[in-house]
């Protein structure tokens, strides 16, 4: 199925195709608990940005594997490509348009990161 997203001033738009029934995680590490960033994280080919890849800032931390893309304007980070999965791309599943109707959101100990990473390793392998 084809989700449709955006940031909150909707500069930033996006599609992202996954699975009609979505597995989400909710991390506990200090960036997600902190942004209340829910994940879904699906392969690279499975996404298009629309519009606003000039609105788009870049912040990096530790290692700088992860590209944490926020909306200039707004302030919202609708994507990023993730640490775990750095040939994917994950969605934050709170800037879709709309909940799709079959949702699971499942706990992730992000905090416990190095020990936990590997759960996520299959997200971004094409189906």
């Amino acid at each position: 199925m084809k989700y449709s997203g955006g940031c909150h001033c909707g500069a930033v738009r996006f599609e992202v195709e996954a699975e009609e029934s979505l597995e989400i995680e909710n991390c506990n590490c200090s960036i997600c608990s902190k942004s209340g960033y829910l994940h879904l994280i699906v392969p690279l080919r499975n996404f298009t940005l629309l519009e606003g890849e000039s609105d788009l800032e870049t912040y990096t931390f530790n290692e700088g594997v992860a590209q944490h893309k926020f909306c200039k304007n707004c302030g919202i980070k609708p994507f990023y490509i993730p640490r775990s999965n750095p040939d994917g791309i994950d969605v934050n599943f709170n800037c879709l348009d709309g909940l799709p109707d079959k949702y699971e959101v499942v706990e992730f100990d992000g905090r416990n990161w190095e020990q936990n990473a590997h759960k996520l390793a299959h997200k971004s392998i094409p189906a």
